[in-house]
């Protein structure tokens, strides 16, 4: 397993379809995940620190597992079969919980929690970015920079999570 963070969200187009982009903490590799629109606001929040004046999903999730007193391990990308991503979520009692991993970033993000990519995944889906091509993920963080969680709400169609 290989930590993982996360660069942010963006749309891809022409398909209107958000992305969750993570990069290996201590690699050259970025795993890009197509994501959800409502995940992908999720993560956004996250990120920009913004608090809903209700519980969104994700921090209910969080406020659930505070008040079980079940903290949260890390979160595993564990494989991707036929273009279709898998996490799990693992506690600190050795119980492991399946999950989607816009899901399971979602709540890492809310948590603290340390974001792990099975090797198996990074060398099937990973993307090497050698540092000569820094510049272009320069502009992809500017632009992560500029955009904001509206930008992810009311889109239509798309394609399924992988």
């Amino acid at each position: 397993m290989r930590l993982m963070d996360v660069v942010g969200v963006r749309v891809e187009m022409p398909s209107n379809q958000p992305i969750v982009l993570l990069r290996e903490v201590d690699g050259e590799r970025y795993l890009p995940i197509w994501i959800g629109a409502g995940e992908a606001t999720a993560i956004a929040f996250a990120q920009q620190g913004v608090v809903p004046a209700r519980p969104l999903t994700h921090d209910l999730l969080r406020d659930v597992l505070g008040a079980l007193d079940a903290p949260l391990r890390d979160v595993r990308i564990t494989e991707l079969v036929d273009g279709v991503f898998f996490a799990v979520l693992a506690f600190d009692d050795g119980v492991e919980v399946s999950a989607r991993p816009s899901d399971a970033i979602a709540l890492a993000l809310r948590t603290g929690t340390p974001i792990h990519a099975a090797e198996t995944v990074l060398a099937d889906a990973g993307i090497a970015v050698p540092d000569e091509q820094e510049d272009e993920v320069e502009k992809f963080r500017e632009f992560l920079d500029q955009v904001s969680a509206d930008d992810f709400l009311g889109g239509e169609g798309g394609q399924p999570e992988s």
